[in-house]
């Protein structure tokens, strides 16, 4: 297939790329600073299946690092900033990354060849997850991949050729990274917050900048909180990373805004099930249907099973199926109720927090002879990271939250301490998590 920018370069080249930093690039400019970089890192070495990590903020730099390596035959791994530099350097190690981009790359260029077609099984990127199982599991994303999803989501919100897509989520996760591909595929106008600000973003949507936007609930309830009132231009507003309270999408769908509950996860590219325009205010509760060409069935145990070309071949098992270890059930209609992960986790403002890694954290306390790790239900985050300690000595909850904020990234502190003389465990030696909350 061809590569992206060089398509859109081609027919498109006085089209806005992207916007960030207050400043607008066009496809064209797009085009040439890719090029740029891409004989930089030629220059660095970087070869044909080499893998590239980056830090790199979200700005017109990592755009051009995202479509430059394509023409190298080389690979992007964009790393979570979030991250302990002790954490960051175990995502380095394990995805073999030759070269990891802290600044955007400057000295000379090579004199080589830039690719202008690539191979839709290649792999494009390599994205961790928010760390379900502990650490970020890594996930490897080909061209087909993601061109399926760009394909799916159109099918569902439609493109216009005006179209403006905000994305205030980080872009080493992929729903912020999808947007960036999105665009390019479509011709459109992808456009770029550096973090998620409440002000900045009411003020995209209420002056009409933007059509489309993608956050999660934490983000739509700071907007309510920000006291958004209209979004005259949007055609839709993609919620994702967890399912989000119904008051929250009632309010949304009073003041108007069209929100659109979204499913999907690292393995897949970002979304699988996305409600349309026409359903979402009818089943406020609801993902929505599978999107065209994810087949979705529910297991005898509730978890959702998925597979398509948008499912990172990698993350299938044995059977043929992408096992989610989330479950939920499909109602009369055919739309997809999500009801929680199977395995303990806690969804935290979008983010994925694994209770083991958070427990192994405490109990590496001197004072702490026990602990457990469970979510409480939050208005703000959706749920709270909640711990239960069994004390051998005393310690405060501030020098626990210091023990713990050494060793984990922010999002998996506890924000509540509960002392007790003992945890609840069944025979067979495990904690019994839902006795925890009552």
């Amino acid at each position: 297939m061809d590569d992206w920018l060089t398509l859109r370069a081609r027919t498109h080249g006085d089209r806005p790329a992207v916007v960030a930093e207050g400043r607008v690039v066009t496809y064209a400019e797009l085009d040439g600073a890719a090029a740029r970089t891409a004989r930089r890192l030629a220059a660095l070495g970087v070869e044909e299946g080499d893998l590239v990590a980056t830090t790199l903020p979200p700005e017109h730099a990592f755009c051009e690092l995202l479509h430059a390596l394509p023409r190298l035959g080389a690979v992007l791994v964009p790393l979570n900033t979030r991250l302990t530099a002790a954490e960051r350097a175990l995502q380095v190690e394990d995805s073999g990354a030759r070269l990891v981009v802290d600044e955007p790359p400057h000295g000379p260029e090579a004199d080589v060849p830039l690719r202008e077609q690539v191979d839709e099984d290649a792999v494009q990127t390599v994205v961790y997850t928010s760390g379900t199982t502990g650490r970020g599991k890594r996930v490897e994303l080909t061209f087909g991949n993601h061109a399926a999803s760009a394909i799916a989501s159109a099918w569902n919100l439609g493109v216009a050729p005006d179209d403006r897509w905000l994305c205030p989520l980080p872009l080493f996760h992929v729903g912020g990274l999808a947007i960036l591909l999105r665009s390019a595929i479509y011709a459109t106008t992808a456009v770029i917050h550096e973090r998620f600000e409440p002000g900045a973003v009411r003020e995209a949507l209420e002056s009409g900048e933007v059509t489309l936007v993608s956050l999660v609930a934490t983000m739509l309830r700071r907007l309510r909180q920000a006291g958004l009132r209209e979004a005259p231009a949007l055609r839709a507003a993609l919620i994702g990373g967890g399912p989000a309270p119904r008051e929250l999408i009632e309010w949304a769908i009073a003041t108007g805004l069209p929100v659109l509950q979204t499913y999907g996860m690292t393995e897949t590219a970002s979304q699988i099930v996305t409600a349309s325009p026409r359903e979402s205010a009818a089943h406020a509760g609801s993902a929505g249907r599978p999107l065209p060409g994810v087949d979705l069935q529910i297991a005898g145990d509730g978890e959702i099973l998925v597979r398509g070309p948008m499912v990172a071949r990698s993350a299938l098992d044995g059977d043929g199926w992408l096992h989610t270890r989330d479950r939920g059930h499909l109602d009369g209609d055919g739309l997809l109720h999500v009801e929680g992960r199977i395995d303990d986790t806690v969804v935290t403002g979008g983010e994925n927090v694994a209770v083991a890694e958070v427990e192994d954290a405490l109990l590496s306390h001197p004072s702490v002879a026990d602990a457990a790790v469970a979510g409480l239900p939050d208005p703000e985050w959706g749920e709270i990271v909640a711990a239960w300690v069994v004390l051998a000595t005393h310690a405060s909850d501030a020098e626990l939250m210091a023990h713990c904020r050494a060793r984990l990234a922010g999002f998996k502190v506890p924000k509540e301490f509960v002392r007790v003389r003992e945890l609840p465990r069944n025979e067979a030696g495990k904690v019994l998590r839902a006795r925890l909350r009552h």
